[in-house]
């Protein structure tokens, strides 16, 4: 029996209807038949854990347009992406990704190839301050649409609330805007959902308009459980504000599975800054004190009030120059919380022992305790009646535990796009590529590794934040960028990508102007891709497309056997950066993507240029014969006849090919 060319079209993805129907069908057969949810049977199966059915009361953040918006996550994508080298950086060598399109398509488009890939999201959406909110996906809705969907209209459209009602009209328009904003955010946040591995995290940026409701509607995707902080980014301050100075916005920050970082032993910290310039101090200082230790400490205190808010306090606080003129950290002994061990430590100069804390020691073995004795890593007082403290090296605190709050003046991220754009920022408000960094490197534990996804790109700043991360350590970092194609009143711009990705041409540049020869690998290049609708002509109703010979050519006009490499690609759930190669193959391309795929979209195959594809790609599969099974994809309307089609199969099979494909 000859294997058959399953259509890729029919191929599914998770997090997509048809696959969760599939995932219910395996936890729970009696549930579903014939393809269909026995939604009463599910919950007969659920138990007491099930929600009662339409219940008004139930708990959680709910909003009308609720349910659209969440079955917009489920629905297989539909489009594809366009690859545009000639506006790409180095596209044979990048693992970089811009692409250019409504972010939830490419979402669902990205879903099938990098689920359970990314190791980071961080996403700056719209504020929803009125004037910066562009998402349309046919289901955002209207004031009127709003006050229909919750009743406050009546089938012929009249407004039920009004004079003697309790709802205020600027309370009837806010509660539209939410609702508008919720459901442009949900699904997106659902499919993101799927794109994070296990130990992924993801960052949403935030102000007050929406920080409420962001927060219940990221405890509904991510769960609550998964909540790890609400950081507060403080900025500059208005000093003429009414109330407070503002200034400020939010990072709320959630784990795939907290679980998952505990098991890893992930702990997040931060460099501190300055460190190495406090060092340098404290050195100095003692060379000139004449390597007097409580007068150096002096000096450097002195420094220190002079120089507050420079660094972090923790570089400070009981710190002080040592007897052999390092600078070291004073630290209590004792065990944090309480209920820790108690024995006897022994003053070196009056041999008694010395007062024991209310904690106990730090130091569960009293063999620890007098190592770090032996080694002058305890600070004893004038006689045994004092108590005793730690010394540790402030060399070795480079980091420290994140705190919630921070401040950074925004305007030095408009600055710096500024100078990068040879004095005129195209873009306001950009986010502050050095904090987004930073944060990067926390929560992935410093991996050099890290898939970074921003869905909501603005001028590009995550992805220049990548590029800055991995020219200072060698890394291998890569970023998928994805910004709609709004349009923008900028000389030179059309859209808001277009400013995307020159910023990313102008800051690669800039880094790779000052890397060294032992990094000048570091890849400061990306892939350029335009979301469109299928390459494949869809049946459109009328008599002219059953015209089999018009057929044939089933491609939209102008459309490359590129372009469908990568629709096919993405439905089948490749990285789009996966190796590739091509070899020419009686009149068309025979694309190799790593040896496991193998995709030839020419036209007009007969029976004899079938099997000289045939041979080529058995052959070239020969060359480096890998262990996983390889698969192999055709245009669905290249060959002339049935009897090619078959033949073509028929040797596949004899050569061991296991799964053929078609488009």
């Amino acid at each position: 029996m000859t294997l058959d060319f399953e259509p890729v079209n029919d191929l599914t993805g998770p997090g997509e209807a048809k696959s969760n129907i599939g995932l219910l069908a395996r936890l729970f057969p009696d549930a579903v038949v014939d393809g269909t949810v026995d939604i009463d049977a599910l919950r007969d199966l659920l138990g007491d854990n099930a929600a009662a059915p339409n219940t008004a009361e139930a708990f959680g953040l709910r909003w009308p347009g609720m349910a659209e918006a969440r079955r917009l996550s489920t629905l297989p994508a539909t489009g594809t992406l366009l690859p545009e080298p000639e506006e790409s950086v180095d596209w044979d060598t990048t693992s970089n990704i811009v692409i250019e399109g409504d972010n939830l398509e490419v979402l669902r488009l990205l879903r099938r190839g990098y689920t359970k890939k990314v190791d980071v999201i961080y996403i700056d959406p719209p504020y929803n301050t009125g004037n910066d909110f562009v998402y349309d996906d046919k289901r955002t809705t209207s004031q009127a649409e709003h006050e229909t969907a919750a009743g406050q209209r009546d089938d012929e459209g009249a407004l039920q609330t009004g004079e003697g009602s309790d709802r205020a009209q600027d309370r009837k328009s806010a509660a539209s805007k939410h609702t508008a904003w919720l459901s442009m955010m949900y699904p997106r946040l659902l499919v993101a959902h799927h794109l994070l591995k296990e130990t992924g995290v993801i960052i949403v940026a935030i102000d007050d308009v929406e920080h409420a409701r962001l927060k219940l509607l990221m405890d509904r995707v991510f769960g609550a459980e998964n909540f790890i902080a609400n950081v507060t980014w403080q900025g500059a301050v208005k000093s003429d504000a009414r109330f407070i100075g503002g200034g400020h916005d939010y990072m709320l920050v959630y784990s795939m599975n907290v679980q998952s970082l505990i098991a890893a032993d992930m702990k997040w910290r931060f460099p501190k800054e300055g460190l190495d310039e406090v060092l340098e101090r404290g050195a100095s200082f003692w060379e000139e004190s004449g390597h007097d230790a409580e007068k150096a400490t002096r000096m450097l205190s002195k420094w220190w009030s002079q120089n507050k808010g420079r660094f972090d306090p923790g570089l400070a606080d009981n710190v002080k120059v040592d007897t052999d003129g390092t600078l070291i950290k004073v630290d209590n002994i004792s065990w944090p919380g309480g209920g820790g061990p108690r024995y006897d430590v022994l003053h070196p100069v009056t041999g008694q022992p010395v007062v024991v804390p209310g904690r106990g020691w730090i130091y569960s073995d009293p063999r620890k305790m007098q190592r770090e004795i032996d080694e002058g890593r305890v600070l004893f007082g004038p006689d045994h009646t004092s108590g005793i403290r730690r010394k540790i090296p402030l060399a070795r605190m480079t980091h420290q535990a994140i705190k919630p709050t921070f401040y950074k003046d925004r305007r030095a991220a408009t600055r710096n796009l500024a100078k990068l754009f040879d004095g005129a920022a195209p873009f306001e408000f950009p986010k502050d590529a050095e904090v987004i960094g930073r944060w990067i490197n926390v929560v992935t534990g410093e991996n050099r590794d890290a898939l970074v996804l921003d869905f909501f790109a603005g001028s590009g700043s995550t992805g220049h934040a990548v590029m800055d991360l991995n020219a200072a350590d060698g890394g291998n970092r890569r970023y998928i960028l994805v910004q709609l194609d709004e349009p923008v009143d900028k000389d030179g711009y059309d859209t808001i990508a277009d400013i995307t990705r020159e910023r990313l041409r102008r800051a690669g540049k800039q880094i790779a102007s000052k890397l060294t020869l032992g990094a000048a690998n570091i890849d400061t290049g990306f892939r350029s891709y335009r979301l469109a609708s299928s390459n494949v002509k869809a049946w459109d109703g009328t008599p002219d497309q059953l015209n089999l010979l018009e057929a044939v050519d089933n491609l939209v006009a102008g459309r490359t056997t590129n372009d469908l490499l990568v629709e096919m690609m993405l439905r089948m759930g490749v990285d789009l950066t996966t190796p590739l190669k091509t070899r020419e193959i009686s009149g068309s391309w025979l694309y190799n993507l790593a040896g496991t795929l193998f995709a030839y979209f020419g036209t007009g195959m007969t029976v004899e240029r079938a099997n000289e594809v045939a041979k080529a790609l058995v052959a070239w599969r020969d060359e480096d014969p890998g262990d996983a099974d390889t698969t192999v994809v055709v245009r669905d309307t290249g060959f002339v006849d049935s009897a090619a089609k078959l033949n073509f199969a028929a040797a596949l099979e004899q050569a061991g090919f296991t799964t053929l494909r078609s488009i």
